[in-house]
Order: C-alpha cells, then sequence, then structure tokens
C-alpha cells in the first residue's frame, strides 16, 4: 500500500509538473507574441514620431509637456514642382517625390537630423530638437551640402529615366522654438513652433530670388564652423520681419564632409 501511494503521488506530481510546463509554456509563447506585436506596433509609430517621444508616450500616455529650446530648423522645398508636376502622369509624379523624399530624408537623418514632416514637395527637418547636440547647426549645413550632392545624383537617375531634373532650395535658420505634441484628442504629432520655424521658411523663399540653393541667417553663420564657405547675400526685406534680412549662400566646406 505505501509503494502504490507513493506511485500515485509521483504520478499526481509528474501531472502537475507537466500541467505546470504547459502553463508557461503557453504563457511564454503568449507574452512572446504580444512582444513582437508591441515592437510592430512602436515601429510603426516612429514612422509618424520620434522613438523618443513614442517611448514617453508607451511608458507616460500623452501629456501635453511641452519645452522651449533653442534648435536649428532647416527647410528645403522643390522649385517649380507644381508646374513640373502638372506635366507628369499621377504614377510618375508620385514616384519622383517619394524617390525624393527618401534620398533627402537619408541626407538629414545621417546627419543627426529629425525630418519633422513633408509639407506637399517641402520638408521640415529639425537639428538639435530631440536630444541636446552642441553642433546641431554644423550638421544641419553638413545635411544641407549633402542633400545638394544627393539631389544632382539622383537627377542623373532621373534623366536616364528620361524624366526631368528637381531643383530644391534650403534655408537654415538657428533660434528658441517651443517642442512638444501638439495637435487634438484625435490626432497629434511631435512638433515645433515658433518664429524660427517662419523665419526659415522665409530665407528657403529667398533662394529664388538670389539664384543659389542653400541660404542661412546670420544667427546660423554665428554657431557655424569656419571652415564652411560662405558668401553674403544683400538684405532683404520679408513678411513678418522689420529689418532686411542679411543671408548667406553655402558654397562649400573646406575640411571634410562630416561634423566633428
Amino acid at each position: 500500500m505505501a509503494w502504490a501511494a507513493v506511485v500515485a503521488l509521483l504520478a499526481a506530481l509528474g501531472v502537475h509538473a507537466w500541467r505546470t510546463r504547459r502553463t508557461v509554456g503557453a504563457l511564454e509563447r503568449r507574452l512572446a507574441t504580444a512582444r513582437r506585436e508591441l515592437e510592430a506596433l512602436q515601429q510603426a509609430f516612429e514612422r509618424f514620431a520620434p522613438a523618443e517621444v513614442v517611448e514617453h508616450v508607451i511608458a507616460e500616455g500623452v501629456s501635453a509637456r511641452s519645452e522651449k529650446k533653442e534648435i536649428t530648423v532647416l527647410f528645403a522645398d522643390l522649385q517649380g514642382f507644381t508646374e513640373l508636376g502638372e506635366g507628369l502622369a499621377p504614377a510618375d509624379l508620385v514616384t519622383i517625390l517619394n524617390g525624393y523624399f527618401e534620398r533627402m530624408s537619408r541626407a538629414i537623418v545621417e546627419h543627426r537630423g529629425y525630418v519633422s514632416k513633408f509639407l506637399g514637395d517641402g520638408i521640415l527637418a529639425l537639428f538639435g530638437a530631440l536630444d541636446a547636440n552642441p553642433w546641431q547647426t554644423n550638421d544641419a549645413i553638413h545635411a544641407a551640402l549633402a542633400m545638394r550632392r544627393t539631389l544632382a545624383d539622383y537627377n542623373e537617375t532621373l534623366a536616364a529615366a528620361g524624366r526631368p531634373a528637381l531643383a530644391m532650395g534650403v534655408g537654415v535658420h538657428r533660434g528658441p522654438v517651443v517642442a512638444g505634441l501638439i495637435g487634438s484628442e484625435g490626432l497629434m504629432e511631435y512638433d515645433v513652433i515658433g518664429r524660427t520655424v517662419n523665419v526659415a521658411s522665409r530665407v528657403e523663399r529667398l533662394t529664388r530670388t538670389h539664384g543659389v540653393d542653400i541660404l542661412v541667417t546670420e544667427a546660423t553663420r554665428a554657431a557655424l564652423d569656419g571652415r564652411f564657405r560662405l558668401r553674403p547675400m544683400p538684405p532683404v526685406a520679408v513678411k513678418g520681419i522689420a529689418d532686411a534680412l542679411p543671408t548667406f549662400a553655402v558654397e562649400g566646406f573646406d575640411g571634410g564632409a562630416t561634423a566633428p
């Protein structure tokens, strides 16, 4: 009887252990599936907001927390693209524009910038907005120069396909902004607001006036490495700014293509 009881007890323990392992295994599989789904969701959200912002929202929920900081804003726009697009089939127009955005975004990200948004055929990029970056202004101009080189390569690709070349203008300004999650309850995005963004946009438009592709403001020039080659442009009156705005055309960089 004693042996029978022992055998029965061992059998019961074995069944319990097997059920426990099966339960643990099922829980582990469910956790692994949930982890993969969370990672996929986070990666999807990171297409619309910076990774740091997404991680903060996952950890703490959506908040109205904002902060004031000094950053460098790069605004790029295609010149004459609206008229050019009127002569293209919709599919060709989208293909060309997506190819441009992909290449320009890569040049920006490779120089520690963040593409905030696409505005029609324009790009708003931020440097120093997410993390403190003492080289943010140098990074922005290195990115602009990389965009210039990348566009030249892309135009060769377009020409080989029998498609028209693109022309780009870039304006860069450094100054204070308010950064945070901005929007409605149903739709929010990480954004920056303030005069600095408006000035960068105005400077980009001046590239047409001066016949150059990259223009920077005095505030930008003051923060730049002296090895950048700049050419002063005549001051021009622009909307929203009391005095005529002096700008500088960026011709190149003497000493390599990357920031320290």
